[in-house]
């Protein structure tokens, strides 16, 4: 019997468990009733920077939503009104707020750039721990235990269709090198979009399947009205742990191999490759010029560079960058400075930035963006949203972007296969590409 903790405005109490995985799907399953959800699992992956195996924020006591103008600013205002947990997201477009840029690319999806809520419920999972945090945490745990989970994880298949053609695609790379060449541009991440029209999608089932199919450490089922967020990420934007700064960035893909022996010669092949190590550093020295915005002097460091870590489909480069955050800067403008992360940027970043609203189809909104929380001790965890599915159910509109960085040795038609790559997990549960 696993023990149960959990914490309202009394006393805690604890409950036997049997099975914890079971207890988050029924959990899920009923906070997905609610309005508004954020659902942040890690699947068991080792994170040092790690508060929570999974947290569950259920129910809006306050919320906010706006557009990028002083959409920071705003958000300033609402976590000096609601100094406990909170949970959110900042989509890419806010970019238009921290630079002076602007997005003009279709958007189909009409989600806001920045929205957060103060939750009514919230469940937190470390290790055997479980803690629900509510003005009546029986309530909650009654609600939880007489779920009964449906048979609705049959998913029909939903085509995506593609904003590129292959040929178009690898035209817009070179297009993109010769900007290289002439010195614009150091290095770019280029994104397009797969989308589905009319699409009708049970999406706690489509995450339920994503998350098996393609178990992450930052995965994510979020939930806005009838608007959905539901991703298997692996990157980590930004985390603040007392007075420290954690950044992550992810550059450097190889596809895994089913032969034990093979794989391990791909990671091998990865962690010396000229191309992948060249836009790693790249984008480690962005991050690092970015952190200094919110540093004490002499405090930016590389903690660890070149890290090879392994997924389910994919072996990811990832470098960990880390400061001490100055006593004036405040969490969110911490986030402000950093934002868009430089992963998902390019160097030099606001060029880089510029230069993809030409190429690019689509507009981004959340992807590219954040989605994690903000802690009653004013932390936060935010990952990249990446390798994730958005819908507008009002809209029947499903989108889901990949891209990779273009650097002046990238090869287009392998810049193309990385992202089909980087869909794969996503094309596996929908059911293909059109």
């Amino acid at each position: 019997m696993r023990p149960f903790y959990f914490f309202g405005y009394f006393c805690p109490v604890i409950i036997p468990i049997n099975n914890l995985p079971l207890f988050k799907q029924k959990a899920l399953q009923w906070a997905a009733s609610f309005n508004a959800v954020c659902y942040l699992d890690s699947n068991g992956f080792n994170d040092p920077y790690g508060k929570f195996d999974t947290l569950i924020a259920i129910g809006v006591k306050n919320e906010i939503t706006t557009a990028a103008g002083n959409a920071f600013d705003q958000l300033e205002t609402f976590r000096q009104n609601n100094p406990g947990w909170i949970t959110g997201f900042f989509g890419y477009d806010l970019k238009n707020e921290t630079e002076q840029l602007s997005s003009s690319n279709p958007d189909e999806l009409q989600f806001p750039d920045l929205y957060f809520f103060a939750p009514q419920h919230l469940i937190v999972i470390t290790g055997d721990q479980v803690e629900i945090m509510s003005d009546d945490p029986q309530h909650v745990l009654n609600h939880i235990e007489q779920q009964e989970l449906t048979n609705k994880n049959v998913q029909p298949a939903i085509t995506l269709q593609a904003r590129f053609s292959k040929q178009e695609y690898m035209n817009a790379v070179t297009g993109i090198q010769e900007h290289i060449s002439r010195g614009d541009i150091y290095v770019t991440n280029f994104c397009q979009e797969f989308f589905a029209e009319n699409a009708l999608i049970n999406p706690l089932a489509i995450f339920t399947q994503l998350n098996q199919v393609s178990p992450n450490p930052f995965s994510t089922f979020f939930k806005w009205k009838r608007n959905y967020i539901l991703g298997a990420s692996p990157e980590r934007f930004l985390a603040k742990r007392g007075g420290k700064l954690i950044s992550q960035p992810i550059k450097g893909t190889a596809k895994r191999d089913a032969d034990i022996q093979t794989d391990e010669l791909v990671k091998q092949q990865l962690r010396n490759h000229p191309k992948e190590l060249q836009e790693n550093v790249m984008i480690v020295d962005l991050v690092r010029n970015d952190l200094t915005r919110s540093a004490k002097q002499g405090t930016v460091k590389t903690e660890d560079l070149f890290g090879i870590h392994s997924f389910q489909y994919v072996h990811q480069m990832i470098s960990t960058v880390v400061c001490e955050l100055q006593d004036e800067i405040s969490a969110i403008q911490a986030i402000k400075n950093t934002f868009p992360m430089g992963s998902m940027t390019g160097a030099p970043k606001i060029s880089s930035m510029q230069l993809m609203e030409e190429y690019e189809r689509s507009k981004r909104g959340v992807y590219s963006g954040a989605i994690g929380y903000f802690s009653p001790d004013n932390d936060f965890d935010f990952n990249v949203v990446i390798r994730t599915l958005l819908y507008n159910s009002t809209r029947q509109y499903l989108s889901f972007h990949a891209g990779g960085a273009i650097t002046y040795h990238a090869d287009p038609e392998k810049e193309y296969e990385e992202c089909l790559l980087k869909a794969q997990a996503v094309m596996e549960v929908l059911g293909g590409l059109k």
